[in-house]
């Protein structure tokens, strides 16, 4: 779990191009939008479609069950492994 955990961290750093950030300093249970990592909708839509991409989980943008998966790294984790156990 933890390198997927890594993993997903490195993604938003990628898909997003935070550069001055390091996946070190990402608190996996920190909050990924507002208030937390500082993420906007724009963002939203990106990683959205990284994860999709990567994942092959597919999520609808105004669904609030999606929202509450991009809550925090932690809760992508958990989508993922849920996802991929469910295959």
């Amino acid at each position: 779990m933890q390198s997927l955990d890594l993993e997903v961290k490195t993604l938003i750093i990628e898909c997003l191009n935070l550069e001055d950030i390091d996946a070190s300093e990402i608190d996996s249970a920190e909050p990924l939008f507002g208030e937390g990592l500082g993420l906007d909708s724009i963002d939203a839509l990106e990683l959205g479609l990284a994860v999709k991409k990567k994942y092959n989980i597919v999520l609808n943008a105004d669904d609030n069950e999606s929202r509450q998966h991009f809550a925090s790294v932690n809760a992508l984790v958990q989508l993922i492994t849920a996802s991929n156990s469910g295959e």
